[in-house]
């Protein structure tokens, strides 16, 4: 296999980290792989922040619904993009599984937290400064594995079909 398939296809969600820091490096290439992310029409509507301190990371945990780990992480991704631009979401979310993926690559653990539509999704733009015309896409906590859990999948013939979908 691939060392690109290897990171696609091992890539967990991690919510339990360890203390160590994550590098300025791997950081800034998370960022600059989300800025090379696919957007529709090169639009790039996003706006990416990087919450390190532990005191916004809690607070952070505290709003969003399902990211009460976030107060352990090492890091928190915030991406926001323009809520005018008609792709946001597609685009945010391609950004998203850029930094992702990014992070995989240098043993970097993360999970995707839902941003649009969710309630807290205000209250993180306010909290984080972002300015009106952004609207939360994710939130990403990052750190380095302290466990990894390997979740069932469903087998590849149960979730794709060839030429037209048929029903058994």
């Amino acid at each position: 296999m691939n060392l690109g398939l290897t990171i696609l296809k091992g890539r967990r969600s991690i919510r339990k980290y360890k203390e160590e820091e994550i590098s300025e490096e791997i950081i800034q290439n998370a960022l600059d792989a989300a800025r090379l992310g696919p957007t529709a029409r090169n639009q790039q509507p996003w706006v990416i922040g990087v919450v390190k301190d532990k005191e916004t990371l809690l607070q952070l945990s505290e709003i969003a619904t399902y990211g009460k780990f976030i107060k352990d992480a090492n890091a928190c991704f915030a991406v926001f993009a323009e809520r005018d631009h008609k792709f946001f979401v597609e685009d945010g979310s391609a950004a998203t599984m850029q930094i992702i993926l990014a992070l995989w690559a240098y043993g970097v653990g993360s999970c995707w937290i839902a941003g649009d539509k969710m309630d807290y999704a205000e209250e993180a733009r306010v909290l984080l400064n972002v300015p009106e015309k952004y609207t939360l896409i994710s939130l990403i906590p990052a750190g380095y594995p302290a466990e990894v859990t390997i979740p069932s999948k469903k087998e590849l013939k149960e979730i794709s079909f060839r030429e037209k979908f048929e029903a058994e």
